[in-house]
């Protein structure tokens, strides 16, 4: 199947909000917020994230299939000026796999948009040490565990493990 990648804008809310909802019924440690607190946002926090997305430093992508369902979306910030951050990466379980290559579509689009329209050094994640999918996933496109865990903010008795791809030779 044909994916398009769309970068998300502002006005792209209704759908956002549609696949945030899919991506924590689906994989919900995967995401620091609860179902019932994502169903609870006012459109104007829907309205806020696409906006950030949008916005310089930032960027939304999703895989929209050719009838113009979204299957997927991945994001990425600056939260320092050498390092961008992978966040709120989700793929539709009927599109994952190899096969496919859904998921490495819309990295790519991330790691060329670290590496073209940021000075980042590095593209990092954190992933749930349950995530063995996401774990696999990350290790077949370059990524390395760095060694730095975090608490995990919905259970401190689990964990997030950093990984990194170095963006620069």
């Amino acid at each position: 199947m044909d994916y398009t990648l769309h970068r998300v804008q502002a006005e792209d809310w209704p759908a956002y909000r549609a696949i945030r909802l899919d991506m924590i019924r689906d994989t919900p440690l995967a995401y620091l917020e609860t179902l019932d607190d994502a169903l609870a946002h006012p459109d104007s926090e829907w309205r806020f994230r696409t906006t950030r997305s949008a916005s310089p430093g930032n960027i939304g992508v999703a895989a929209v299939e050719p009838e113009g369902a979204w299957v997927g979306v991945m994001n990425g910030f600056l939260p320092a000026q050498d390092t961008a951050k992978l966040v709120g990466v989700w793929l539709h379980p009927d599109h994952r796999g190899p096969a496919g290559g859904v998921a490495a579509l819309m990295l790519d689009e991330i790691v060329r948009w670290a590496r073209e329209e940021t000075a980042a050094e590095r593209l990092v994640l954190l992933v749930h040490e349950e995530n063995r999918r996401a774990i696999g996933f990350y290790r077949r496109s370059g990524f390395v565990p760095t060694g730095h865990e975090e608490p995990y903010p919905l259970n401190a008795n689990q964990r997030e493990r950093e990984m990194e791809l170095l963006l620069r030779d």
